[in-house]
């Protein structure tokens, strides 16, 4: 089994099939990755560095900004990526 899905060229997240653990090597039609940290199954792993500021692609798309240097072969997730198309846990004016 795949270990990382990834749908497009562009991306530079990918989704992780099965829990993946630190030292472990993995890769995709393209790159060779060595995780830097457990990463959960279905979470997202960083496919290349990517600075902070810069956009995070998975599925094609620009899913959010990254709030951190995210290093390859890192866990990517909400601690270090600020989603762009809003939380969804929060209404406009403030109510919750």
């Amino acid at each position: 089994m795949k270990a990382l899905l990834q749908i497009a060229e562009s991306d530079n997240l990918a989704t992780c099939l099965k829990a993946l653990k630190k030292g472990e090597t993995v890769q995709t039609d393209e790159v060779t990755i060595c995780v830097t940290e457990d990463i959960p199954q279905f979470h997202k792993i960083a496919l290349q560095a990517i600075p902070k500021g810069a956009p995070c692609r998975k599925y094609g798309e620009i899913i959010g900004i990254a709030s951190a240097d995210i290093p390859q072969g890192a866990h990517a997730h909400v601690h270090n990526i600020e989603s762009t198309r809003g939380r969804g846990d929060k209404q406009e004016g403030g109510a919750q």
